[in-house]
């Protein structure tokens, strides 16, 4: 065997032994999680986390489906948000991108610079939730957080600078075969911007889905089924809350889950979109680093 094999063959393993390392190390918070939301919350209280469960106990996570009208509705409202908001979000951010990356476009600069002006300068939450809720009217709407996560000024630019990669000759056949601006979009521009569009929807989905801030603004008490997140949010809110009544009447509560409640919602919570993320993997390197590296 040569020499310049046996190198390709040592620095082949090292790389794969440097990933594994690597990988473990990624897994290892994952493992912590679901580990600490089986675990008993007395021995929690006593030894701390571990990788292996302390006890078991599905404590927490009858605590989580006591009720499981309300936590269904909540998923339901969570995965409709996500799908039809990331759906949609992508029709226009992609539109946009396309639109103010073409230089017949007279209005492309002027618009640009409102969107970026957006990225430096924001009017605040006073003026934006006064805004929202009496201009708009949509407090207790789910509109109100379903409107303000559909597009931002970073995705835009992203897709903005992804699409530049896109040569303007396609775009000059389609005219030359008579296809106006929406079809070469749909028929030529569109299929080719599958990474940015990849990871464009991931991080629009994964907004969605862990939305609580915008829901707790808006939405409070007045509808009956709530973001996913916002749910767990009042789940462990309500457990903390009893427990420290509790606590003030000098009643035991080392059984109460609160730890391990917050485990079994990051479990919850992160089961169904952490599955997602293997289907786009592939695209999402790519387009993250073309729209880094365009200017």
């Amino acid at each position: 065997m040569r020499s310049s094999d046996k190198s390709d063959y040592a620095l082949r393993g090292v790389s794969y032994l440097v990933v594994t390392v690597f990988t473990i190390f990624c897994l290892l918070p994952f493992v912590l999680i679901v580990s600490a939301s089986v675990s008993e919350e007395s021995q929690i209280m006593e030894h701390g986390f571990g990788l292996l469960p302390r006890g078991f106990s599905l404590t927490a996570y009858e605590f989580i489906f006591k009720s499981p009208r309300q936590l269904i509705g909540s998923y339901v409202v969570t995965i409709t948000m996500t799908v039809f908001g990331t759906a949609i979000g992508l029709l226009i951010i992609a539109m946009t991108g396309y639109a103010l990356q073409r230089k017949d476009f007279p209005l492309r600069n002027g618009i640009s610079f409102f969107i970026y002006f957006t990225t430096l300068f924001s009017a605040g939450l006073a003026p934006t939730y006064l805004w929202v809720a009496r201009e708009l009217g949509l407090r207790g709407n789910y509109l109100a957080v379903f409107l303000q996560l559909l597009m931002t000024p970073w995705l835009i630019i992203l897709m903005k600078n992804f699409v530049r990669s896109v040569p303007n000759e396609i775009t000059e056949s389609g005219k030359v075969d008579g296809a106006g601006d929406f079809r070469i979009f749909l028929r030529l521009i569109l299929p080719m911007m599958k990474p940015a569009l990849a990871t464009t929807g991931l991080f629009l989905a994964l907004g969605y889905w862990n939305e609580w801030y915008l829901s707790s603004l808006y939405l409070g008490s007045t509808v009956e089924f709530k973001p996913l997140q916002y749910y767990l949010y009042n789940v462990i809110n309500t457990a903390n809350a009893l427990k420290s009544s509790m606590a003030g009447n000098n009643v035991t509560v080392t059984q109460l889950p609160t730890n391990t409640l917050k485990m079994a919602s990051a479990v919850v919570a992160t089961g169904p979109i952490v599955l997602l993320y293997p289907f786009v993997q592939r695209y999402f390197v790519s387009g993250i680093t073309v729209g880094a590296v365009k200017g």
